[in-house]
């Protein structure tokens, strides 16, 4: 009976004695992380042109010893950490690319570059915590290449480029890089990927199984009437007129037309293109915008009933409209076998009541692509300064964009917590 109860108690004394080593192993790393996390937020670099981020990344690796591929999709660095035991691959995943963001933070590394971005003069700022997942993922690869030894399995570090999207005209991000082999050799079993959030308070973490994060496509709608004078509108049709009945009509499939009980979905038109003075009404006219959908039967109907209210609408006033769908990012979809089985390890980095659930979110992730390759599963890491107001935290995206770093050592933490788990024998169990 008292072997029994040992045997019970090993697993627990084991977890207890690993985040122990890693709560030592982050903390004693967090002062350089931060630097690092600086140096990168000091001087960003739009997707496809991570040179110098880049360069950090794969002097470091090689420092730790690790096999180092460079150049993959362009900027994007791997490194191959082969544990000292036979065992499982796994892949731990960050993005290098910042955005044409001016910054207006003030804080001593805010940054004062300057970028040409699809031929506009841009200012440009890690405005979404990219350079918090490099120094974080940075910080992992030390604490898991000093326990190789140990290590049941190998483990890939990937710091990809270009997960805001490519330049026009260009290939990038996730999709390209498994295009050139990424996953080939070795192919991974498993990846997980982490988000640094300004509205969730340092200390926690959020995770949804399933969709979590939604499939992004690009519309456009070109509408055709006849041009004519202003002040005769009669005697032509007006496309400005007709696109914004459209515009409306598109409205009423989310609010009308999509069971909104199943999953969220949104279509906002961003951009609106006519016209060349006031009083002539012009023959065409362009609308632009964006399909955000967490099913993919949903995102398949949402796509007919457009081409159906575009095309009815137009053609109603004499006009007509041609409607162009080109598909983004796919869901981001955490297994769930692999979520249920990995929960403990988010558990013993962050504590229990920690750990929250979230709902889907309508942001995109280009993790997508690798969770439609293997199990994925990609969580969120708090960024907002303990006490705070969620609804006062600048959003991603915007010059006003802030993180606090004491959430480093819980994201180290978390990401070698998953990895050494899973190495260490996890099931997925449906």
């Amino acid at each position: 009976m008292f072997w029994a109860g040992v045997a019970l108690l090993a697993p627990l004394f084991m977890a207890a004695q690993s985040r122990s080593n890693l709560d030592e192993s982050a903390k004693k790393l967090e002062a350089k992380v931060v630097a690092w996390r600086r140096d990168l937020h000091q001087f960003p670099e739009l997707g496809n042109r991570e040179f110098r981020t880049a360069e950090i990344v794969a002097k470091h690796l090689k420092s730790l010893g690790m096999e180092v591929r460079t150049g993959i999709a362009h900027t994007g660095v791997v490194g191959i950490l082969k544990g000292g035991k036979p065992g499982p691959v796994v892949a731990l995943r960050a993005d290098m690319d910042a955005l044409p963001v001016t910054e207006r933070v003030k804080i001593p590394f805010a940054s004062k570059e300057k970028a040409v971005y699809n031929g506009q003069d841009v200012g440009v700022m890690h405005a979404c915590g990219h350079d918090a997942h490099v120094a974080i993922l940075m910080g992992s690869a030390e604490i898991l290449a000093s326990m190789k030894k140990d290590i049941k399995g190998t483990i890939m570090f990937i710091f990809q480029p270009a997960e805001e999207g490519p330049p026009a005209g260009e290939e990038g991000g996730a999709e390209l890089m498994l295009k050139e082999g990424l996953f080939n050799d070795p192919k991974p079993e498993v990846v997980f990927g982490l988000h640094i959030s300004s509205d969730l308070e340092v200390g926690k973490l959020r995770y949804k199984a399933g969709g979590t994060m939604a499939a992004t496509d690009y519309l456009t709608i070109k509408v055709k009437g006849k041009q004519t004078h202003g002040s005769r509108p009669w005697s032509g049709v007006d496309p400005i007129v007709v696109s914004s009945q459209i515009i409306m009509g598109l409205q009423t499939i989310i609010s009308r037309q999509t069971d909104l009980t199943q999953e969220a979905a949104v279509i906002t038109i961003g951009k609106f293109n006519a016209g060349v003075r006031q009083n002539i009404i012009p023959e065409e006219a362009e609308m632009v915008g964006t399909i955000r959908t967490l099913d993919t039967t949903m995102q398949q109907l949402i796509h007919e009933r457009i081409h159906r209210t575009a095309t009815s609408i137009a053609e109603s006033a004499g006009a007509t409209a041609e409607v162009s769908i080109k598909r983004g990012y796919p869901v981001t979809y955490n297994n769930p076998a692999l979520t249920k089985a990995m929960l403990p390890s988010l558990f013993n980095a962050a504590g229990e009541d920690n750990v929250l659930v979230m709902k889907a979110i309508t942001g995109a992730e280009d993790f997508s692509f690798y969770a439609q390759k293997v199990p994925g599963l990609f969580f969120f890491l708090g960024g907002m300064p303990k006490g705070s107001d969620p609804l006062d935290a600048a959003p991603h995206h915007t010059p006003d964009f802030y993180i606090d770093e004491g959430g480093f050592t819980l994201g180290m933490k978390s990401m070698c917590q998953l990895a050494l788990d899973y190495m260490d024998g996890v099931q997925l169990k449906p």
